[in-house]
This record gives structure tokens, sequence and C-alpha cells, in this order.
């Protein structure tokens, strides 16, 4: 039998499922299967997190260790959780038993403390429905009815059908107009690295392969960062358009939204939404009478934050260990496949349909004063209504956390972090700061993937710094040896018990200057910087202390 297509991450995942865990004879009997030698798949399954070489006791429960949720108790939910499934398990309270693990990010960080039973979300403190649900082993996803945005669609204006838009660009004739649209309204990348999505268009257009791949990164997996789930759940004709329409432009056939397998509510909502425009022409062979063919498959992560990189993604769509590759070359010259790739997030996708459509006056008029476009943002952290809104660029702040119900009864701002765990954090100063890629990179932060952490003035910010440190050290893929050592180091240095001394706040900062030069991706470049942005601007906190 010939290999499958990227085969072995999708089968493991497919095995996974079928008996809950992953059994060295059916490893064996994969490999064969597949035509791989054993070692490939044992080097895939020991990589990702998500894969169980050891047979579970019972339903395992997972419950997230990171920021937003650690903020709302996580970390003693979780204790509650462990004590119930180890009386449980020593039979005090009865069948079934049932395991409990600590997990990174979720993405449910609006639902924090959360917790999951397969594609099952629930309320880590809510320890009556955890029990039903292990009991009943309720796994599956349960879709959400969909919501309107607190703040103006981005898209749908009363007269609009799905993929309308990229139906008048083929009947216009032109590849080359929208990405002028794009370049001319300054549309910035939204996951995070905030590149010029025209420009990045317009580089894997030019490339003169037969063959290009477009991707959607949908696997947000950073603390304080859910946004592309809500889109995903709400708009996922409108993520598909985008691919379509970027597919158009660039010239590819064929394209792949690479989904976190925690979102399997938003998974199921963008399958039902690809049957509907395959149905309706969107998707598929000649759209729109024209020789333009286009469609789009889902492909299941199996988890880690480094695969937000997106050569550690494409590495793991190749069936291999997450590992951000080595640049140049580009995905855009050589990505999935050795193919020109263009890689984007969830939200610019729709953004860009929007841009196309409407125009690059209309996008301008949509910032405040000056700025242009507008953003989603995640909200979370002590704020009284976490969420996600959609605010126009240059918002305040302060109008963002007034936006989310202020903050939680008896809590004052004492630090925000603009763009998720990976930005450096500020005081309250910074409620007067515009929500704005270039203002909030002047005050020393970054907008990032649009995730603003509230956290009050109760909380231990030597904790924060330690959770976060910790979470970079957990998600470390481990190829750079500055970041796999730096990063532990740092752990270790953080979790004696105490505060930082003068002597290891020296070692932090001299990690973190060796780790931001040397480590090949994001993750080890910023690591330590949103620890450090807490130990400069509130150095009051480095005495302070706390466990592990």
């Amino acid at each position: 039998m010939s290999p499958e297509p990227h085969g072995i991450v999708r089968a493991l995942l497919r095995l996974q499922e079928e008996v809950g865990w992953l059994p060295p004879d059916r490893l064996e009997a994969l490999a064969a299967e597949l035509g791989v030698p054993l070692h490939r798949i044992e080097s895939v399954s020991t990589f990702y997190t998500h894969f169980r070489r050891e047979p579970p006791t019972g339903p395992v429960v997972e419950v997230c260790r990171d920021l937003s949720c650690r903020l709302a108790g996580g970390e003693s939910a979780c204790e509650r959780l462990r004590a119930l499934a180890q009386a449980r398990g020593s039979g005090g309270e009865g069948a079934p038993p049932f395991e409990v693990h600590a997990v990174s990010c979720l993405g449910r960080c609006d639902a924090a403390p959360a917790a999951a039973l397969g594609d099952h979300v629930l309320d880590a403190r809510d320890e009556d429905a955890v029990l039903a649900a292990v009991g009943a082993n309720e796994t599956g996803a349960r879709p959400r009815p969909a919501r309107r945005w607190p703040a103006a669609d981005p898209y749908d204006d009363g007269t609009l059908a799905p993929f309308s838009v990229l139906r008048g660009v083929i009947e216009a004739g032109s590849k080359t107009e929208p990405i002028e649209r794009l370049e001319a309204a300054g549309l910035r990348g939204m996951g995070g690295a905030g590149f010029p999505t025209g420009r990045k268009w317009s580089l894997v257009a030019a490339e003169s392969a037969a063959s290009k791949v477009v991707v959607c990164n949908a696997d947000e997996s950073e603390p304080g960062t859910f946004k592309d789930r809500e889109l995903l759940h709400d708009v996922p004709h409108l993520v598909l358009e985008g691919m379509a329409l970027a597919g158009h432009c660039v010239g590819a056939s064929r394209g792949l939204v690479f989904i976190r397998h925690e979102y399997g509510a938003e998974r199921l909502r963008l399958e039902a939404a690809l049957e509907a425009a395959r149905a309706a022409g969107g998707l598929g062979r000649d759209l729109f009478g024209s020789d333009f063919s286009f469609d789009v498959e889902i492909f299941v992560s199996p988890g880690g934050y480094v695969l937000g990189e997106e050569t550690a993604l494409l590495e793991c769509m190749e069936d291999r260990r997450g590992e951000p590759r080595n640049k140049p070359p580009f995905p855009g010259n050589a990505g999935l496949d050795g193919l020109p790739t263009l890689i984007n997030n969830v939200e610019t996708l729709v953004h860009a349909v929007s841009i196309v459509h409407h125009g690059v006056d209309w996008w301008r008029g949509l910032g405040v004063d000056g700025f242009a476009g507008h953003k989603f943002l995640s909200v979370s952290g002590d704020v009284a209504a976490p969420g996600v809104s959609l605010f126009p660029v240059g918002t305040a702040l302060a109008d963002v956390l007034e936006a989310h119900g202020g903050m939680k009864p008896g809590e004052s701002l004492q630090a925000v972090a603009p763009g998720g765990a990976s930005s450096n954090f500020l005081g309250p100063e910074a409620l007067e700061l515009p929500l704005d890629f270039d203002a909030l990179a002047a005050a020393g932060t970054m907008l990032g993937s649009g995730a603003a952490v509230f956290v009050g003035g109760s909380r231990d910010l030597l904790d924060v710094g330690r959770s976060i440190t910790r979470f970079f050290r957990n998600e470390s893929c481990g190829k750079c040896v500055p970041c796999r050592v730096g990063s532990e180091k740092a752990v270790a240095l953080l979790s004696q018990g105490a505060g930082l001394s003068e002597e290891h706040q020296a070692t932090v900062r001299s990690l973190h200057e060796t780790m931001q030069q040397t480590s090949i991706c994001g993750l080890g470049q910023v690591a330590l910087g949103p620890l450090l942005s807490i130990l400069d601007r509130f150095p009051e906190v480095a005495g302070a202390t706390g466990g592990d």
C-alpha cells in the first residue's frame, strides 16, 4: 500500500481516537500499513504531548494551567479534581475512575478556569459537571449557537452572499487588483508577526511554480488568545472565502486549514461550511465558470504552541516533529512539500475579504484618531466580562477594558499584557495607549496575536511571570540548545520558593539575551521577555515568594 500524503499524524490521531492511546503493536502495524520505518512513527508520536503512549485508567480530564486560567483559580481546581480522581481510583467514590492532567492553554481563556474531556469543554470548578461528564464519557464537541459580535459585523452588509466577493473577483479577471487593495490598505498579519499581507501575497504570486498551496493557520495556542476560535465558529465561510480568494490571486489550487485539536466544536462548524461551500460552487473545480479550481481540507494539529510558527507547522503537516526550520528558504518560496506556500492567520483572511469588497477607503475609515482598520481582540484575566470584541484600531486600552465591564469587583488594574502571554507587561498608564501595532511597539510591548490580559492588583506578578516562563519552557520544541536549556534554567531559578535575588535577575537577563540572539524561532526569542518586563516595571515584585 502506497503511503497516504501526510498520513502519519492523521493516522495517529485516528488511532488514539479509536482506542484512547497508542499501543506499540498498533504502531508497528501502522508503520507497515503506511510503508514507513517504525522510527518515523516513534519520532512523531513521542514529540506531540497530545499523543498518549501509556493506556489511561479511564477518561482523561485536562485542566488548563496557564495565565488566564491560573488567575481564575485553575491550579486549585485541578488539585481538587485530582483528589476526586484519586478517591475514585481507590474505590472510595465508586466507578468509573478517571485521570486529571494539567495541560497548556486550551484556548478557552474566556471560560477560565477551563477543563476539557475530549472535545467537551467544562468549568474546572464545577466538580459535579465534571463528574457527570466523566460518568457519561461525554467527549464529543458541542457546537454553541452562533452569536453576534458586540460591534459591527466585519463582512455582511445585508446584501452579500458567501463567496460573492470571490465570484466578483474571478469574473473581473484580475489577480493583482485584490493584492493592490490589501497593500494600499496596509493590512498586516493578525497572528502575531504583523507582516504586511499584500506583500506576502505578492511574493507568493511572483513564484513561477505550477503548484502552490494556501494554509490557514488556525492553531492559536498562546495563553490569552481565542479570537480565531470565535471567527471559526461564527463566520467559517468567510475564512474559506479568504483562502479561495488568496488561492486565486497567488495561483494556488489547494488549501489546508491547520486547526488545533482542542477546537472540536469549531471544526464541526468548519466542516459544515466546507460542505455548504462546495454545494454552492464556492469551492471545487472550475469555480463560477472559470478555469480556476480550489478546494480546502482540514488538518488537525496534534498540539503544541510552537506549531504557530509557520515552518514548524509545515514540519508537522509533513509528518515530522514540529521543529522550526532554518530560513531561508521561506515558506513563500519553498513551503509545504517544497511548494510555494502562503500562510495566513484566520483573522487576516477574514479582513482580506472585507477589504477587497468594501475598498481601501472603507478600511481606513474604520479606525479612530487617524488609525486605519479594526481588530478582533481576545480579552481575559481579571476583567468582569471576558470575551472577544471587534474594536476600531486606535481605540484606547481604557475603552477596551470598559467594553468588557471593567475589572472584577474588588480588583484594580495592576498590569496588562496587550498582545497575549508573549507580550511585555505594562502598568495602568497603558490604558491611555491606542490599540495599534506601532503605538504599542513604541511603548515597549506589542499587539501580537491580539489578546489583552488584564491583571488585578491582588495578584503576585512574579507568580504571573513564573507561569508564563513555565509555559514557554513546556512548549519549547527543544531544537535550539539555548532555548531548551535557558528556559529550563529560568524556571528553576523562579521555582526556589523565594523571590529573585539580584544575582538571579542578572542570570535571567543573560539567558534572555542569549536566547533572543540565537533561538531559531520567536518562542525562544520572547520566552523571558514578559518576566523581564515585570522585573523592570514592577521591581518591588522581585522579592515576592511563591511555589512552582
